[in-house]
């Protein structure tokens, strides 16, 4: 099953093939996960969605809906990382919290990188972690934790989302100008 999710973006034609409309709801669950569980951000991400964008120029799948899915998916999981962030995230910045089960699964040395990443660059590093593989799993936790305002997360957060899904168009725009 690991392997399975690992390499989805090589099983994503097969997917397609054999699942039809459900192969959406699949790329919905992957691409939530790995965005809203702070704990899965070895989860395939730009490679799922470019191969996605690849398979979509290719009639396997609409590219309308899979943009529209993939940035829902993205949004909707960075709020909920966010919103756990707001709830436990102050546990990875104080030095004196002791380590609990959550810090088995998430390091927090890449907490503290995401973090300093997000003072540094403001609100801009909410669209700019959408394009970092493991930085964009981080990156919502950690403003949620540092109490960034709902209404600037959901603007940076929604702005960023869109962004990184229409690069699924890149693939499959260049490959329907080759075909012409």
């Amino acid at each position: 099953m690991i392997d399975l999710l690992l390499h989805a973006d090589e099983q994503l034609a097969l997917w397609a093939n054999e699942y039809g409309l459900i192969v959406y709801g699949i790329l919905f669950l992957i691409i939530f996960a790995e965005t809203g569980l702070v704990v899965t951000p070895f989860l395939p991400g730009d490679s799922l969605l470019f191969a996605a964008g690849a398979l979509a120029a290719t009639g396997a799948l609409r590219l309308d809906l899979l943009l529209s899915v993939m940035a829902v998916a993205a949004v909707v999981g960075n709020v909920v990382n966010y919103a756990v962030g707001r709830k436990v995230a102050h546990r990875f910045f104080d030095e004196g919290h002791p380590p609990g089960p959550l810090d088995r699964l998430v390091k927090r040395e890449y907490v503290r990188k995401a973090h300093d990443f997000f003072l540094k660059h403001g609100g801009k590093a909410v669209v700019l972690a959408r394009f970092v593989p493991i930085v964009r799993t981080f990156l919502p936790f950690v403003a949620g934790g540092a109490q960034m305002p709902y209404r600037s997360f959901m603007f940076y957060n929604v702005t960023g989302c869109v962004l990184w899904s229409a690069c699924a168009r890149a693939p499959a725009t260049c490959s329907a100008t080759s075909r012409s």
